[in-house]
Formats: C-alpha cells, sequence, structure tokens
C-alpha cells in the first residue's frame, strides 16, 4: 500500500515545517498540504522554507491545496467566491511554482461556501472560469486540478461525487480542459450519504486522488465502522493507481498505530505520485 500523510491534519503538535521530517521519521515518504501559508501569495522566503523542508525531510509532496481561506474559521475555498477571484487567479502562478520545484502533480481546489446575497449562478459562473484557470496554470507541469466533495459544511455546495463530476463536466465542456479529476475523499463521501461503493465501481480509474478518515469522527482507520480496506482495494482492483492519503485526526503518538495491523510493508511504502 502507498500512502501519503496530510500535514495539515496530522502532527499539527508540531511547527508545520518540521511535520514533513516527523513523517519521514514515521516512515512514510510522501506528505500532502491543505495551503500552507496566511496569503494567496506569500513571501518569497516563506515559500523558500516551505520547500527546504519538503527536500530536507526527504519526501514526496504528492499533494497541495490552492488557498482555501481561513479555514479554521469556515472557510472552503474561494473557486466560487467573486469578490475574491482575483485573489485565487494570483494564487494558481504560486501553487504552480511550487509544484515545479517539488514535483508535485495533484493540487486540490475547494470550490467554496455559498455566498450570501450572491447570485448561485454567478458564483458557479465564476468557479468555472477559476476551474479552467487553474487546469490551464498547472498543465505545463502535468498537474491535476482536483475537486472535491465536503462534509460538515452544509453552505459549501458539492456533497457527493456526482455534484463535483457535474462541475468537471462543465468546465472541461467549457475550456476544453482534460487535467480536472474528483478527489474521492470516503470520509465526507460516506459521512453526506454519498453511496461510495457505487462511486467507485463507477469512477475508480479516473479518481484523482483517494483520502480516508474513518467515521463517526474523523479518526483514523479502524476507529470507526467505514469498510475502508474493501473499497480501496476495490479501487485498485479497478484501475487506481495513485497513493491514498491519510486526512484523519489523530494524536500524534497514535497518529499511524493502525498499520501495525495492516500489511507488514504499509508503514514504509512509498507514494511518487498523486
Amino acid at each position: 500500500m502507498t500512502y501519503t500523510v496530510n500535514c495539515s491534519i496530522l502532527l499539527t503538535e508540531l511547527p508545520l515545517l518540521e511535520r514533513p521530517a516527523a513523517a519521514k521519521a514515521a516512515g512514510f515518504d510522501a506528505v500532502e498540504f491543505w495551503w500552507p501559508f496566511a496569503e494567496s501569495v506569500p513571501a518569497d522566503r516563506d515559500v523558500d522554507a516551505f520547500i527546504g523542508a519538503i527536500r530536507d525531510a526527504g519526501v514526496q509532496l504528492t499533494g497541495l491545496n490552492f488557498n482555501a481561506g481561513d479555514m479554521p474559521a469556515g472557510d472552503r475555498g474561494l473557486v466560487s467566491w467573486p469578490a475574491r477571484s482575483a485573489e485565487f487567479r494570483d494564487n494558481i502562478a504560486v501553487v504552480a511554482g511550487i509544484g515545479r520545484a517539488l514535483g508535485t502533480k495533484g493540487f486540490n481546489a475547494l470550490y467554496g461556501l455559498r455566498q450570501d446575497g450572491v447570485d448561485t449562478a454567478e458564483q458557479d459562473a465564476v468557479a468555472i472560469e477559476n476551474l479552467a484557470a487553474a487546469a490551464a496554470g498547472v498543465a505545463p507541469i502535468g498537474g491535476t486540478v482536483l475537486l472535491e466533495p465536503v462534509s460538515g459544511a452544509p453552505a459549501y455546495p458539492l456533497k457527493t461525487a456526482a455534484d463535483a463530476l457535474r462541475v468537471i463536466d462543465a468546465v472541461n465542456a467549457a475550456s476544453g480542459a482534460e487535467n480536472l479529476k474528483l478527489l474521492a475523499d470516503f470520509y465526507h463521501l460516506a459521512v453526506n450519504g454519498d453511496d461510495v461503493a457505487a462511486v467507485i465501481e463507477a469512477h475508480a480509474p479516473s479518481f484523482g486522488h483517494i483520502q480516508i478518515a474513518d467515521d463517526p469522527g474523523r479518526g483514523a482507520p479502524g476507529t470507526g465502522g467505514l469498510p475502508l480496506e474493501a473499497w480501496i482495494a476495490r479501487s485498485r482492483e479497478l484501475g487506481y493507481g495513485g497513493p491514498i492519503g491519510l486526512e484523519y485526526k489523530a494524536p500524534i503518538d497514535e497518529a499511524f498505530t493502525w498499520l501495525a495491523g495492516a500489511e507488514p510493508s504499509a508503514a514504509t511504502s512509498t507514494a511518487a505520485t498523486a
């Protein structure tokens, strides 16, 4: 099994720039991050420090989010937010630059919440334009823009795989982009009531990425009741070849203990691409 550790939700007891090395010390060769800066266009020194932390740790950055706003305050993306569209566009070049430096291929673009007082059709039109721009921005480095259904945010309009796939189809039709794919987070899909097994049967070969957490609690695999192992195995059988993103909540001293009961090579396996 190949895993990539999401260092924005795991290992959070450590300063952000120390987490890649901690993931390496735990036996992993790949990490992913939400947007690790406060601004869409951070200072060059901050970008260089982040790139340096990844390189110094000797891990591959398999995935990176575009700026999604103030996540702790409840923001869930800028893609469909007309008032911050220019900011999202500015962020694209920074994301692509980091991807070029580190060989990253997967870039998650959170759609954004419905905004009070803004027509939903306007938000969706802005989203199509911004996703097309993001796809064009990462295409020269072989990048893929990932679109993710999300749970726990009622105003976030993409809750099922079908919701995200409709947007991807609309972007493709409008722009001819061919590098947008579904991010199948099995936890979010399950919590939102989607039929995860059916989504896998229909779309696993074209998944852009898989992320996992158990339910209830968004904890480590085995702490809840989701059949994550079976879902991953079936996705593999159907052709998904990328890593599995570990995007769950767990204290640092318990973060990876569940792997002791997994396949023998799991904890030391690598993930080279998203």
